[in-house]
């Protein structure tokens, strides 16, 4: 689900401007956790519940990246 409203960097302040970067790569990071463990499990449903919340990590940082404008 995309954002409905860019965020102008003009706006915002340095401290909510660290704030998001550090959302952000939180998310990655977590996005890039649950794909390794995704990877390691042999149970299909378990696999297929990391990666499903890897993809949703990945989305919620890339909407973030593509609100900042």
């Amino acid at each position: 689900m995309a954002l409905k409203n860019t965020v102008n960097i003009g706006n915002i302040n340095q401290m909510e401007l660290q704030s998001l970067r550090e959302i952000i790569s939180a998310h990655q990071g977590m996005a890039t956790k649950l794909d390794f463990y995704s990877n390691q499990c042999q149970d299909p449903q378990i696999k297929q519940m990391f990666k499903q919340s890897s993809q949703e990590a990945q989305a919620t940082a890339t909407n973030l990246i593509n609100s900042l404008k």
